[in-house]
């Protein structure tokens, strides 16, 4: 498809732009198969319990939540998932030497499978391709704890300690890295250009991101299916599908003549 008028806008941005800094939430993924949290075919929107049983404590105290999490993991729609159209934009947008860094929400890692460098992106979420021990702190390969439940243990323990094992993703109830949304940030305020895409931009401190950017003063772009809390800070919304928009906008022009 042709660009329309805005996205031939947000191209000439982005071509002009230095330092573009992409903040990525769920929408991103929904085209590889993942489904989003709070959209209309929502995790959350179609099953509240969901929710709750991703919080900290329910996990922790519950073995029987913790039972439930775990034949969840093994049927993840992750493990099938590929990047899609969005993600290869994205590593378009860091092979032409603009991308200078991705905040993504997701735990996924489909921007690393795509091909972005890994100390571009910052998973301020975490991922689920990794397990840690609630105890001691132990991380290790999520496939290692599947295959001991697919052989039968329906709550694997710390191999090391014997604490409870969650996956290295980050639970409501638990602290965000300080580390890690300081890098966020830091980042956000040296973009001269903030695209933010796929997320509702309601889950903070990281929806923080866009705001400092533009103080900062970078141009704000939102590529979003349905509206979110920030489009009217944005310099341009682009509503539609991810996997034709970004393509669109983040392709190198072609040579004049």
């Amino acid at each position: 498809m042709p660009p329309t008028d805005r996205q031939a806008d947000v191209a000439r941005w982005i071509d002009a732009a230095q330092r573009i800094v992409v903040l990525t939430g769920a929408g991103i993924s929904t085209d590889s198969g993942i489904p989003d949290f709070r959209g209309p075919q929502g995790v959350w929107t179609r099953n509240p319990a969901a929710e709750k049983q991703s919080t900290i404590q329910n996990y922790l105290a519950d073995k029987e939540v913790r039972k439930a999490a775990w034949r969840g993991r093994l049927e993840h729609t992750a493990w099938s998932a590929r990047p899609n159209r969005g993600h290869d934009a994205l590593v378009t947008l860091e092979r032409r030497g603009k991308l200078h860094a991705l905040i993504t929400q997701n735990v996924d890692e489909l921007h690393q499978i795509a091909g972005n460098s890994p100390d571009k992106v910052i998973e301020v979420h975490g991922t689920i391709r990794r397990v840690m021990c609630w105890q001691c702190g132990e991380r290790a390969p999520m496939e290692k704890a599947l295959a001991r439940v697919r052989a039968g243990e329906e709550d694997p323990a710390c191999r090391s300690c014997g604490g409870i094992l969650k996956s290295d993703t980050i639970s409501f109830g638990q602290a965000l890295v300080p580390e890690v949304i300081d890098q966020a940030m830091t980042a956000a305020g040296e973009a001269d250009l903030l695209l933010a895409i796929g997320s509702t931009l309601q889950v903070y401190p990281v929806a923080g991101a866009v705001p400092l950017a533009k103080r900062a003063g970078a141009k704000v772009v939102i590529v979003n299916a349905e509206p979110t809390g920030m489009d009217e800070l944005a310099d341009a919304v682009l509503r539609g599908s991810i996997g034709e928009i970004l393509p669109a906008i983040c392709a190198a022009p072609p040579p004049a003549h």
